[in-house]
């Protein structure tokens, strides 16, 4: 695959936008989670309104054989509807937290979503015949009088209008004590864990009605508590094999052949702080938001305040990659603490060969880095520069000093516009940006 480095070997190029354009934003329509099922086609969002969205990618035409088709709505569906803890006197928000696919097995396509309590799992699947000419029963569905049939009629199935259902097959519910953060379908497609703050749980995708608690790592006394988990995958060809990562900024990867609890585990990841760059806010900007293996597994990246890294599960003590992703506000934490922006929690993920990465930024900048060339580019996601196929100009961002023309200072950025969630397709150069209530879909120009 390309690289993704400035220069004439790699650009990117828009290729549509899907939602609303009114300024005015409803909270209910912004976007919490993106992504893409295992082949590519589909494209599901979901939303702080408990709807998922997803998108299908329509066919080349012949026309322009070239062409890569754009995506259009598939089918939505509400997932999960706001509900009340009265136990706890608790509202548990509607807000869709992930969504992963499950690999297809038949024609239907299945996928996981969850809020902070409760996991759904959902059927997807279409019609585009419809049966007529039974015997027991009209054409509107009525039951026919049985000493009225006379004769015995062969059903027969006629074309009409596709329609897309989308199911509850299963409720996965009353497993987590606090908020759902992560949810990862296990590389033996019959299990996926289940992570919050404190626990992550192992669930068999036939059985709701129990989980099996892995890791927990509430203190006796919560008073104690010194650190949370923030997010948990998967390992994609290990089934016994996961990562969970904390609020400290480590790393923990356990196996479950080791032991049933895995409260201990087989690698700690930690890179040790310079203490001379230690500042009030070290502890909270080495958080860690997101952790990805790469589809190899040889790889796991992490993406904290500032950076994101590349470890090697081989080498515990250090990242073998970093990649400064918005540096020059390093200098703005103080304002970021104030209004609540440090604690943003971004995502980050792979191309499909593992060569390039991406995670987003503020002013609805998103950053993507080379790991073979080191090359890095800002990109900018933006309804002024979505002209059909246009191609995407690179973004600077001045720190100071005299600021040329087509930089930005960074004191006139927007921290009201963040990309927090992005995908990449497993197999293609072309990725999906969601920019508040809006999905960016851009591909990179090669015809």
């Amino acid at each position: 695959m390309a690289g993704v480095g400035g220069g004439n070997d790699f650009q990117w190029c828009f290729s549509q936008v899907k939602g609303a354009i009114d300024e005015d934003v409803a909270e209910a329509d912004i976007i919490s989670t993106v992504e893409f099922n295992y082949s590519g086609e589909l494209l599901a969002t979901g939303d702080k309104g408990g709807r998922v969205v997803i998108f299908q990618r329509e066919q080349e035409s012949k026309n322009r054989p070239h062409s890569r088709g754009e995506y259009n709505v598939y089918s939505t569906f509400q997932s999960h509807e706001p509900e009340f803890d009265y136990l706890k006197s608790l509202e548990i928000e509607e807000k869709i937290n992930k969504i992963r696919w499950l690999p297809q097995q038949n024609a239907a396509h299945s996928l996981l979503s969850t809020n902070d309590k409760t996991i759904k799992l959902w059927k997807i699947s279409q019609r585009d015949k419809r049966a007529e000419g039974y015997n027991l029963k009209d054409e509107d569905g009525r039951l026919r009088d049985p000493f009225r049939i006379t004769s015995l009629r062969v059903p027969v199935l006629l074309p009409m209008d596709r329609m897309v259902e989308a199911s509850p097959r299963r409720i996965f519910a009353n497993a987590h004590t606090y908020h759902i953060n992560s949810i990862s379908v296990n590389s033996d497609h019959e299990t996926y864990l289940s992570a919050d703050d404190l626990r992550v749980n192992l669930w068999h995708l036939e059985i709701t009605d129990r989980s099996f608690n892995i890791v927990d790592i509430k203190p006796a006394n919560m008073e104690e508590l010194t650190e949370v988990i923030t997010a948990a995958e998967c390992h994609p060809h290990q089934c016994n094999v996961f990562v969970y990562s904390s609020s400290k900024g480590t790393i923990r990867l356990c196996d479950m052949r080791a032991a049933a609890l895995c409260d201990r585990q087989s690698k700690f990841f930690e890179e040790p702080e310079d203490p001379s760059s230690r500042s009030f806010f070290s502890e909270i900007i080495s958080s860690i938001s997101d952790v990805k293996f790469s589809h190899s597994g040889r790889y796991m990246m992490t993406r904290d305040y500032l950076s994101v890294k590349v470890w090697d599960l081989n080498m515990e003590n250090r990242p073998v990659e970093t990649y400064q992703v918005h540096e020059y506000l390093r200098s703005k934490l103080c304002s970021l603490y104030e209004n609540d922006c440090i604690f943003d929690k971004f995502e980050c993920c792979w191309n499909g060969a593992d060569s390039a990465i991406m995670t987003g930024s503020y002013n609805n900048f998103f950053r993507m880095f080379d790991r073979n060339t080191r090359r890095d580019i800002t990109l900018e996601a933006s309804r002024e520069n979505s002209k059909p196929r246009a191609i995407l100009k690179a973004r600077k961002v001045s720190t100071g000093g005299k600021r040329k023309k087509d930089e930005i200072s960074v004191d006139s950025l927007d921290f009201n516009k963040k990309i927090l969630h992005t995908a990449w397709h497993p197999k293609e150069n072309v990725i999906a940006v969601a920019a508040t209530n809006n999905l960016y879909i851009f591909q990179d120009k090669i015809n």
